[in-house]
């Protein structure tokens, strides 16, 4: 009997073992997908927030200077990612002609335009400090604002347009464009919360 129960006992430890741990993993998981969903309470757009951002659950936990930097870091990544969309549709001079070709060449710009607000935006995210903050929370809220109207002005560029190559431009476009709104809106929540959140390198 005793034989019995200590093969019993030596077989059912390892699992309660792994139950613990998977528990322990699943609670982690649970806290982590909590931590983006209350950043992304934020936005306007959240489901597409907490799918773009998840990943960063672990690093930027609770603080709202990770997240706005976060913010910020996806979408100069989608935004160079559509930049080089359009640059190489604007290389296929059979794909699109007159105004629509004109309107491209101009969507180029407006994205070179944003990318270059974002990469200021960023640089400023990265050396936060407390005696200039009001300042650089103008600044971020200027240049994120501003990288949004490029990205507009863009769709606005073919309105109108019902073509099957335009309307793919467009969404690609629009969907970068609500990218940037969720990154302004994580900015403007580290303008709210104030300095306390961040601490001077």
């Amino acid at each position: 009997m005793t034989h019995l129960m200590l093969l019993l006992i030596t077989l059912l430890l390892p699992l309660l073992a792994n139950t613990g741990q998977n528990q322990m993993v699943f609670a982690k998981g649970k806290n982590n997908n909590s931590n983006v969903r209350e950043a992304c309470s934020v936005t306007r757009y959240q489901n597409l927030c907490i799918h773009t951002l998840s990943h960063f659950s672990n690093t930027a936990g609770t603080s709202p200077s990770k997240w706005a930097r976060a913010g910020v870091s996806v979408t100069i990544t989608e935004v160079k990612n559509v930049q080089a969309y359009l640059t190489k549709l604007k290389k296929n001079k059979r794909m699109m002609k007159g105004r629509n070709r004109a309107a491209l060449s101009d969507c180029v710009e407006c994205f070179a335009d944003a990318l270059d607000e974002l990469h200021r935006s960023l640089g400023v995210l990265r050396r936060l400090s407390k005696k200039t903050f009001s300042t650089q929370m103008g600044d971020l809220n200027t240049w994120i604002s501003a990288a949004l109207t490029d990205e507009d002005t863009c769709i606005d560029g073919f309105e109108g347009k019902t073509e099957r190559q335009i309307k793919l431009l467009q969404n690609r476009v629009q969907n970068v464009s609500y990218i940037t709104s969720n990154a302004l809106a994580l900015v403007n929540k580290l303008a709210t919360t104030g300095l306390g959140s961040i601490t001077d390198p």
